[in-house]
C-alpha cells in the first residue's frame, strides 16, 4: 500500500503542467545581448569613423542563440523573437531612448561617433563590438 502511494504520489506531479518559458524578450541575458548588439549597429552605421568587429558579433549571436537553445527554447521560438515586428518596434524605442540618454542627435555622425568611443573606452559590450577605423 505505501509503494501504491509513492507511485500515485510521482504520477500527480508528472501530470502537472510544465511552467510555461517565459518570452525571450523577458530572459534579460538574451534579450540585453540582442539590444548591445542593435546598438553597436546603428552606432558603426552612422559613425563614419567606426565599424562593427563583426567576428565577435557572430560569436555573440551565436552564443545568444545556444543560450536559448539550453534554456528550451526551439529553433521556431527564437526565428519568432528575432523575426518580431513588435519586438523591433520594442527594441528601436529602447534604443531610441538610449540614444537620446547619451546625447545622440540622429542627423550628426559625430554624435554617434563620441557614444561608440565611449562605449569602446569603458569597455562595454557594446564597444567591444566596435572599432575606431
Amino acid at each position: 500500500m505505501r509503494h501504491l502511494a509513492i507511485i500515485l504520489s510521482v504520477l500527480a506531479l508528472s501530470t502537472q503542467p510544465l511552467a510555461a518559458k517565459p518570452a525571450l524578450r523577458d530572459v534579460k541575458s538574451i534579450d540585453d545581448a540582442v539590444f548591445d548588439v542593435a546598438i553597436a549597429n546603428e552606432i558603426r552605421k552612422n559613425c563614419p569613423d567606426i565599424s562593427a568587429r563583426m567576428f565577435r558579433a557572430l560569436k555573440l549571436y551565436s552564443d545568444v542563440k545556444s543560450e536559448a537553445r539550453d534554456l528550451g527554447y526551439t529553433k521556431a521560438e527564437i526565428d519568432a523573437y528575432a523575426d518580431s515586428d513588435v519586438e523591433k518596434d520594442r527594441l528601436r524605442a529602447k534604443g531610441a531612448a538610449y540614444f537620446k540618454a547619451n546625447g545622440v542627435v540622429k542627423d550628426d555622425p559625430q554624435s554617434y561617433c563620441a557614444l561608440g568611443r565611449k562605449e569602446i573606452e569603458k569597455s562595454s559590450r557594446i564597444g567591444s563590438l566596435l572599432k575606431v577605423k
